[in-house]
């Protein structure tokens, strides 16, 4: 299959068109309406500081259904402990600027680039970004940020700098998944850690399915807190 290469139009090829590897299309812009246009696609943007600006659409799609959710006890207890309290859309730009600079991250590069930065917090003003932060003795330990469209929530990045810090945010966004009638948390890439929480594969003809199902109106939403 060919890359397509985008126009000034915030228009996007088929997704099934990807490349195996999941590449769709290069170039473009990261304005909020590309970016929501993308994201109700199942499309979004991924690429390393000085390359061109890439869209992905990958299958199979990890998926993780908040009904489905498996919380590990060992966790429950950490969460019961109360060692960390969570918070959510009170720092988004500071989670957002923690996964860029996250361990590991910051040694092999990160594709949150500066740009990447200023498009998300543009998405939360707007009321389509939202995080969720983990905090220990008022300093921000752990988090995670998305795009939720809907029903749907894309989740882009998480990081922690303390034990458990940033599965306690998972956990508390599957709750405010659960509270709001958000039904599927898009994982983008298959992992062992989130597997382990109940996450599954969907082949693309399924996660298109759940698309169509789960975004019809694209409003904003409010900022996020939690109870």
């Amino acid at each position: 299959m060919p890359v397509f290469r985008l126009v000034d139009e915030p228009l996007f090829p088929a997704p099934e068109l990807a490349e195996p590897d999941g590449l769709l299309a290069v170039g473009g812009d990261l304005s909020p309406v590309r970016l929501l246009t993308a994201y109700a696609q199942g499309i979004f943007p991924w690429y390393a500081e000085g390359d061109p600006l890439l869209w992905w659409s990958p299958a199979p799609r990890l998926v993780l259904l908040p009904a489905e959710f498996h919380l590990p006890r060992r966790l429950r207890r950490t969460i019961a402990s109360g060692r960390f309290t969570v918070t959510a859309d009170t720092a988004f730009a500071e989670v957002v600027a923690a996964c860029a600079t996250a361990s590991g991250r910051r040694e092999q590069g990160t594709w949150i680039t500066p740009e990447m930065r200023r498009a998300y917090v543009r998405l939360h003003e707007l009321g389509y970004a939202h995080a969720v932060e983990c905090w220990q003795q008022n300093e921000l330990v752990g988090g995670l940020y998305g795009v939720c469209l809907d029903r749907m929530f894309f989740g882009e990045s998480m990081f922690s700098r303390v034990t458990d810090a940033s599965k306690v945010a998972l956990v508390a966004l599957v709750d405010q998944a659960l509270r709001l009638g958000i039904g599927a948390i898009d994982c983008q890439m298959t992992t062992a850690h989130l597997l382990r929480f109940g996450a599954r594969e969907l082949d693309r003809p399924a996660f298109q399915a759940l698309l169509d199902e789960s975004i019809d109106r694209c409003r904003p939403q409010k900022k996020w807190r939690l109870p």
